[in-house]
């Protein structure tokens, strides 16, 4: 696959490709003329010998330094070396390679006043491979993502370090020459271009709304599995109920919990009972109102990146009349909020699913299912670490969720006095996301267990996927066996897109 970074910029989905999909990237010929053309007005400033932040000054509390003609090629090198300050453990290649995506996407914009060959070059370190070594500690989120994107520009130089195929650190200019690829000598703003950017946030917060929208119809899944290994009610996931609360998640994660309720043995078995589930626990009657309100919120998180992968993202701008503007649009607020937002919301979807595995559990409250899911529960423990271990992630997405958007500190001799922390804000929510994964793998697992031990009562064709998904690794009802492979199934079984299909086969798609 290619990706044409086209004029208007790129999609989500484009993100997705060259980030996850090796995807080659090529720029559009109108972007080139269009880097050409804001280049030509750069340069006219410096003929003109005008002061302008970026251009013909030093950065940050330094933006009243003048820098003389003869030395601005080296401010812009300067700049990018000291920048390249991140420490801690690198960041994942896929991270990487959307954040230089997005930097050409911004650069070809034609907003940033460099020369088309430096968002050229980045091209070729995308269709090489070749991924800058990224710590994860560097930026604060304002002036965007500097520290971050200093390290992929220091490899443009030559200079600091890539990903090895073993993820560990390589010069940049063994790889650079390997790959057959020149350094850049940068020119006047061309540092400060390729800094200056929200870049990283974006690229995690896209990536995340990819994964929060898989997990989020996984969570009705394995509520629906949960519900019917409980011999819970489908009445509360009733369309007219939903209607009368129109909030559009709510709705959608409603009906597809009845929907994957349906042609179900298990459910006929007490369907009927006007004495049986009057009114069942709020973690089974009220999934689709927290799983709905994620839904909500992952809608408002994606209108939010939509909008920032249109604009231009620099400081500062050359706009096409000639000027050259000082902005904030490097300024992370709105990402932060919404990773933030996002992190609380996926949060909250875990904690319920946890709360239907610990009634799974529980012989006192799962309609009949024998103590902890084992058939010999007092010798054997059955999936009672299962919860330990769900309990103790729901607990750490909790931490999690605290919002990293309000932790502003000042920096650069107090010019640079409030930073959105956008940066951490959406490497956590990365981290919510991955425990939400684990935690509905558990809860898969218990729903699993609790339909095999409802037999000879035939599941719903939901169920039925389920058991075959898992079959293989989990096996029947028994004795005790070594329990982390089972989860390592259930957790790949969950991430993967394969039962999602089978179950959509089966009923039709789900929302």
């Amino acid at each position: 696959m290619t990706v044409t970074v086209q004029p208007t910029g790129i999609t989500p989905a484009d993100v997705r490709a060259v980030a996850r999909g090796g995807a080659k990237v090529v720029l559009d010929p109108a972007t080139v003329d269009a880097m050409a053309t804001s280049r030509s007005i750069v340069d006219g400033i410096e003929a003109a010998g005008r002061p302008v932040y970026g251009v013909s000054t030093g950065f940050g509390a330094l933006a009243n330094t003048f820098v003389a003609p003869e030395r601005r090629a080296e401010l812009q090198h300067a700049l990018i070396r000291s920048h390249a300050a991140g420490v801690g453990a690198p960041m994942p290649r896929e991270v990487v390679r959307a954040m230089m995506l997005l930097r050409v996407r911004s650069l070809a914009l034609g907003r940033s006043g460099v020369r088309p060959l430096v968002a050229e070059a980045l091209v070729d370190l995308l269709n090489h491979e070749v991924t800058p070594w990224v710590p994860e500690h560097g930026s604060l989120g304002a002036s965007g993502d500097l520290a971050p994107l200093a390290h992929c520009a220091l490899v443009l130089l030559g200079e600091g370090w890539v990903l090895g195929p073993d993820g560990g650190r390589v010069p940049a200019a063994d790889a650079l020459r390997r790959a057959g690829i020149a350094p850049v000598e940068l020119a006047a703003k061309e540092g400060l271009a390729l800094i200056n950017g929200t870049d990283g946030m974006l690229g995690m917060l896209l990536l995340a709304i990819d994964d929060a929208a898989h997990l989020f119809t996984m969570a009705d899944v394995t509520a629906a599995l949960a519900i019917e290994a409980m011999l819970g009610s489908e009445r509360p996931f009733l369309p007219e109920l939903h209607a009368i609360r129109p909030h559009p998640g709510q709705g959608v994660s409603a009906a597809n919990i009845h929907r994957l309720l349906q042609q179900s043995a298990v459910m006929d078995s007490h369907r009927d009972d006007l004495a049986h589930a009057v009114q069942d626990a709020y973690s089974m009657r009220c999934a689709p109102q927290v799983a709905g309100a994620a839904r909500d919120t992952l809608d408002f998180v994606r209108t939010t990146a939509a909008r920032e992968l249109v604009s231009v993202v620099d400081n500062p701008v050359v706009l096409p009349d000639g000027r050259v503007e000082s902005t904030g649009n490097f300024h992370g607020a709105p990402l932060g909020f919404a990773a933030d937002f996002l992190a609380i919301a996926a949060a909250e979807v875990g904690a319920i699913a946890e709360r239907r595995v610990d009634r799974l559990l529980d012989v006192t409250r799962s309609r009949d299912l024998p103590a902890f899911l084992s058939p010999d529960a007092g010798v054997n423990s059955g999936l009672m670490i299962a919860q330990y271990t769900a309990a103790g992630i729901v607990a750490e997405n909790r931490r999690l969720a605290a919002p990293a958007s309000v932790d502003s500190l000042p920096t650069s001799g107090m010019q640079e006095d409030h930073v959105s922390m956008g940066w951490a804000a959406t490497r956590k929510l990365r981290t919510v996301l991955d425990n939400l994964t684990s935690l509905l793998a558990v809860e898969l697992l218990a729903a699993v267990r609790g339909l095999q031990l409802r037999a000879p009562l035939v599941p719903s064709p939901a169920g039925r996927a389920a058991i075959a998904a898992l079959g293989g690794a989990v096996g029947e009802p028994g004795p005790d066996v070594f329990l982390a492979p089972l989860m390592e199934a259930a957790r790949a079984v969950l991430a993967a897109p394969d039962l999602r299909t089978a179950i959509e086969q089966e009923i039709g798609p789900l929302g």
